[in-house]
């Protein structure tokens, strides 16, 4: 079976500029889902959010605009706005665990309130023809919810559903839920695709042998952890490539320039490019130690040096 990978998105990390270098530099990546769009009072869209989602901002094959909301007036509006910017399809987030949100009724906070989301995918359904996709946990406070859902699911046109097998309260701790993973399999009329933990090539071939008729693979998390693990997944490697920390020091030189020709001073692009080494340091032998010497860089010049010491330890 031809397996496709999605990379879906994380707030404040996978935006224009990471996908499309990471597209340039490590590839293996066959859709790209954008940070959600939250839209603000008056219907008002942020302009990092517009930009974000321009096409002439973005080089990757296929992308999908995402938004989060628990009102139809708000996802026909953002439907509109992305289907005039050439995009035919809008995924809605009812899968984001954090509490600030979920408290609020959206992302996984929205999922057992089934009878809410029936009267939006009715409405949508009836006044908007743009194609719908989901992402969604097993529910908030259990999975049940996920398993009450599909029923009403199963009544629109959906692309798919993108199922990460936990509930909102973990977030991403404890285990995944694979019994109800296949259970959701074997109730809904979608293809479902998977999403979760999936952060080796090993790990990727036991779920696949779980879950054969599953064709569909989603990376959040681990595509930053280990940006070669799409490749690597696609052509059963179990190793990164023997110059992958060349690769890896061309693909951040890259976006740092980028972000530093964007973002206003060096204490912002300082902060941004730290948040990313929480995850790029796991690709290293040491992450701990990696990640201390990124976080005790006190300016861009010493954050430099320290990224090219980490690098210069890998190269033979």
């Amino acid at each position: 079976m031809k397996i496709k990978i999605l990379s879906t998105p994380l707030q404040g990390f996978t935006d224009f500029r990471f996908r499309n270098n990471f597209d340039r530099f490590f590839g293996g990546i066959d859709t790209y889902y954008a940070p959600y769009i939250r839209l603000q009072n008056d219907f008002l869209i942020k302009s990092s959010q517009q930009r974000d989602v321009l096409p002439e901002n973005n080089k990757v094959k296929e992308l999908i605009p995402q938004i989060m909301t628990n009102n139809a007036e708000e996802f026909l509006f953002t439907a509109k706005h992305v289907q005039q910017l050439g995009y035919n399809e809008l995924n809605w987030n009812l899968g984001c665990p954090y509490p600030m949100v979920t408290k609020r009724a959206l992302g996984s906070g929205l999922i057992k309130e089934k009878n809410r989301i029936d009267e939006i995918l009715k409405r949508i359904s009836s006044e908007s023809d743009i194609n719908i996709s989901i992402k969604l946990r097993l529910g908030y406070e259990n999975n049940r919810e996920i398993l009450d859902l599909l029923p009403i699911l199963n009544r629109y046109k959906l692309t798919n559903l993108i199922i990460h097998p936990r509930i909102g309260k973990q977030l991403y701790k404890g285990t995944v839920d694979l019994d109800t993973f296949r259970q959701c399999t074997e109730d809904t009329d979608h293809e479902i695709c998977y999403n979760g933990d999936i952060d080796s090539t090993e790990k990727f071939l036991i779920l696949q042998e779980k879950f054969p008729n599953v064709s569909q693979w989603a990376i959040g998390r681990g595509l930053i952890a280990n940006p070669f693990l799409p490749a690597m997944i696609r052509n059963n490697d179990f190793n990164k490539p023997e110059n992958w920390i060349e690769t890896f020091d061309r693909f951040h030189d890259a976006l740092f320039r980028e972000y530093a020709e964007s973002l206003s001073g060096s204490t912002h692009i300082l902060l941004k490019m730290k948040s990313y080494w929480e995850y790029f340091s796991q690709i290293f032998s040491n992450p701990h130690k990696v990640h201390k010497g990124i976080r005790k860089a006190k300016n861009v010049n010493t954050y430099h040096e320290t990224v090219k010491s980490i690098c210069r330890d890998y190269i033979d």
